[in-house]
């Protein structure tokens, strides 16, 4: 009787481990980072903004802050294109990033008012840089998926002048 047990179980170990061996690995899934919310995946992001001033002078790198909206469809169109843009990706991987769905709190991030999309860049020294603006009059900080390039342009010169005046 003793030896039916112990041949059931062998008999069971040998068919489970056969099973594990048989059954092929499943790829590792990729680590969606959730504080993206969709403006890039691959990036880092931090999760508050005195976070990101921590984190911008610590490691010398610019902050790139973008206010937008879950329900507006102005930022919703941003997002697809900063997320589809090649070049922009790979250039967010030198900022430090944050993107907010919220109004902020420091009046230095108003500038010229409160609306969405708005992407405000501040320096390693904490310095908001008012002197990168897109392209439009009424609202100086402001980007339409056709303002890609420009945007792309700025972020540029965010790490030049980084590199000449501090």
């Amino acid at each position: 009787m003793v030896k039916g047990y112990l041949s059931a179980l062998l008999l069971l170990v040998l068919s489970s481990y056969s099973l594990a061996k048989e059954s092929p690995k499943k790829p590792e899934a990729k680590k969606v980072q959730t504080l993206s919310r969709g403006w890039g995946d691959s990036l880092e992001w931090v999760q508050t903004y005195e976070e990101g001033l921590f984190k911008a002078k610590n490691s010398n790198k610019p902050l790139l802050v973008i206010n937008h909206r879950d329900d507006c469809p102005h930022s919703q169109a941003l997002k697809k294109s900063f997320a589809e843009h090649k070049g922009i990706q790979k250039l967010a991987e030198k900022f430090i990033l944050l993107n907010v769905v919220h109004d902020p709190t420091d009046k230095n991030l108003l500038l010229d008012g409160q609306y969405v999309p708005k992407l405000i860049f501040v320096d390693p020294s904490l310095v908001v840089r008012a002197d990168l603006p897109g392209k439009y009059s009424n609202h100086r900080y402001t980007y339409e998926p056709s303002d890609t390039e420009l945007l792309y342009g700025n972020m540029q010169k965010a790490l030049k002048l980084l590199k000449t005046e501090l």
